[in-house]
């Protein structure tokens, strides 16, 4: 299924998390990106499974579900461009003082009122949601129209095209068939919309290209072969880079995700070769000398904890407090010892990890002012 297809029928939550779940990958909706399930995905030397790594991509290269909505065309969003710099402030956390004062707008009450204007709309688009939910049950005449490509540029009439229109469009212009030559690029803007549309479905999905492979795909439909090219990219189908040395599917990746894509391959490899240590690691406070004693059956998810004390998400609260007073760079981890693998039968993972943690634990005594673990209680 295309990428405009799958945001256009994703559910409002799923597109609120800006991906959906298939049985295989996880699909970015902003940009069709495919997150593979059962890969672990390093980055900075920490590594997350497929859900976390696609919020990862999402934060990465769109900055947020809502940044990347908010810049759809107006008339796919249906705001306002006062109407959207104003939700961009109060997504920022702007109060209405300092919108008012950024904007140079009326006064705080004016901003205020700006707030329920779109609190309607709001209500509004539940109700409008609604009723054609509610309709779509009931209206089996309602033609099926073809589907808005989310980059596109000029969101008007020229999508008010049935899907049988399409067809016929279809088969005027590639007489031959929609894999033959063009026969002419001298039709009606709306027809070079679906012309162009089936045009871009000739190149693949996550693949960069350069000026002269794009070339080397059109030549063979049409002559004039950087008409199409530049049409492609007034339509919003493709983009490039500003030195047209790259090209790709607008929407489907850019030059930096790209360049991830190609790695795929080699991160699954590594993932495969990567060899697993359990063992007893130490996070210790340099200020002070206090240490947390963790024990793990794989030591390079150590790093990962780095990120949940960035965060605030550490599970031990007065390491948190004290990561958040000090600073990280008050902070080492260190690996205690690793587990020695035996070869018996009878040999428990588990088991022995928790008495090489109770080794260390009883070794190092990081209890009250020596460390971040509840002490234990003493048996009378």
């Amino acid at each position: 299924m295309k990428l405009a297809d799958l945001f256009w029928n994703a559910s409002q939550e799923e597109v609120k998390k800006g991906f959906i779940e298939t049985e295989t990958d996880y699909v970015c909706l902003l940009c069709g990106m495919k997150i593979e399930k059962g890969i672990i995905y390093p980055v900075d030397d920490v590594l997350y499974d497929a859900q976390r790594y696609i919020r990862i991509h999402i934060r990465g290269l769109h900055q947020s579900v809502f940044e990347h909505l908010i810049h759809l065309d107006k008339r796919l969003t249906g705001l306002t461009d006062h109407q959207n710099r104003l939700l961009q402030l109060f997504f920022q956390g702007k109060s209405d003082g300092e919108i008012q004062k950024e904007m140079g707008i009326g006064s705080a009450s004016t901003i205020r009122n700006h707030r329920f204007v779109l609190k309607e709309k709001e209500r509004q688009a539940k109700v409008f949601l609604a009723i054609m939910e509610l309709l779509k049950e009931k209206d089996k005449q309602a033609p099926a129209f073809i589907t808005f490509h989310k980059t596109a540029r000029m969101t008007d009439e020229r999508y008010n095209i049935t899907e049988a229109e399409n067809d016929k469009i279809l088969r005027k212009y590639f007489p031959e068939g929609v894999n033959g030559p063009l026969k002419s690029f001298d039709m009606k803007e709306k027809n070079k919309l679906v012309v162009l549309r089936e045009i871009a479905k000739r190149f693949k999905t996550k693949k960069i290209y350069t000026e002269k492979e794009v070339n080397e795909i059109l030549k063979p439909i049409y002559h004039d072969h950087n008409t199409l090219r530049r049409y492609l990219i007034e339509y919003g189908f493709m983009s490039r880079k500003n030195d047209g040395s790259r090209y790709w599917l607008n929407g489907d990746l850019d030059a930096t995700e790209g360049k991830k894509m190609e790695r795929k391959k080699e991160l699954k490899l590594q993932y495969r070769e990567m060899k697993t240590e359990a063992g007893v690691y130490q996070i210790k406070n340099t200020q002070n000398g206090k240490v947390l004693v963790v024990g793990t059956p794989n030591l390079k998810t150590m790093n990962g904890r780095t990120v949940e004390l960035r965060r605030g998400g550490h599970y031990n609260r007065q390491l948190q407090e004290e990561w958040n007073r000090f600073g990280e760079s008050a902070f080492i981890f260190e690996v205690l010892e690793v587990l020695k693998e035996k070869a018996e039968s009878h040999f428990n993972q588990q088991e022995e990890l928790k008495i090489l943690e109770e080794k260390w634990l009883e070794k190092l005594k990081p209890y009250g002012e020596r460390g971040y673990h509840q002490p234990k209680n003493e048996v009378k």
